[in-house]
Formats: structure tokens, sequence, C-alpha cells
């Protein structure tokens, strides 16, 4: 089966899916609880789209109108955050889930890491390049000391 096969089944098979879990979730905690999650996870969707889905609909429309789409590429977390946002909106616990994995920055880092086949990026400003990825150059301010006839 090719991938629009898949996509079709899992978007008929998602209603489905959500109200078996939700049935589930209903019978652990109760439908006043469950329904209350639900409610709870649809207002945040709302909020998270009405703060941060103007201004990254307004970037977009510049970025397209003026022709720059490597602005598009690096823009990914706010595409991911706005996705996150219309799964929260969405009722259903699945959606639900996938979204806050969407928002939780390491788990959006590894799951941007796993789909472009790069090692996740590290917060302590260090960026691991393959071999082949790089090469050492000669430090200028070593040069110089060299010149002047001075070592330290």
């Amino acid at each position: 089966m090719n991938v629009a096969k898949w996509a079709l089944l899992a978007v008929l098979a998602l209603p489905i899916l959500e109200l078996a879990v939700f049935i589930a979730v209903s019978a652990i905690v109760g439908f006043g609880w469950a329904l209350s999650l639900l409610l709870a996870g649809s207002l945040t969707g709302v909020l998270i789209l009405r703060h941060l889905g103007g201004a990254h609909i307004t970037r977009m429309r510049v970025v397209l109108e003026q022709g720059i789409f490597t602005a598009l590429q690096a823009d990914n977390r706010g595409s991911q955050v706005i996705f996150a946002g219309i799964l929260l909106l969405i009722p259903g616990f699945i959606t639900d889930i996938v979204a806050l994995v969407l928002l939780i920055a390491p788990l959006r880092r590894a799951l941007s890491a796993i789909a472009s086949g790069v090692a996740p990026a590290r917060d302590d400003d260090v960026v691991d390049l393959t071999p082949g990825q790089w090469h050492q150059l000669p430090d200028p301010s070593l040069q110089d000391r060299h010149k002047d006839g001075c070592d330290r």
C-alpha cells in the first residue's frame, strides 16, 4: 500500500479509535472528567491558535509573497505548534497526545530529527557532525603569535 492509502485509512479509523479511547478513559475516570479533559484540550487548542496562529500565518504570507521558501523550512517549529493547536482543537485523546508531543520541546526536536534523519539538536551549543561534514581550519590567532615571535 502506498502512503496515500495508509493516510486515508488512518483518517477513516481515527474517529472510531477516538471513541474507543474516550469510552476507556470514561470507564477509568468517569464521564464528567473525561468530557472535561476533552473540553480543556479543545480550549487549549483555541488559545494556541489565537495566540500564535495569527502571527505565524502573517509570517507565512510575507514569505510566500517574497518567494523566500527557505524561511518556511527554518520556521518548522512554528508550523509544528500551529499543527499541535489544530490537533488540540479536534476532540479526542489520541489527537491531544500527538499535539502534546509536538508542543514539548525535547520530544519535538527528537521527532524532527527522526523525520529528517539528522541527530537531534543539543541545548549546549554543540553541533554534532559526521566526519565527512567538517574539516579543521587553522586558528588565525595562533599564526599571528608565531609571526610576532612571542609564545605565551
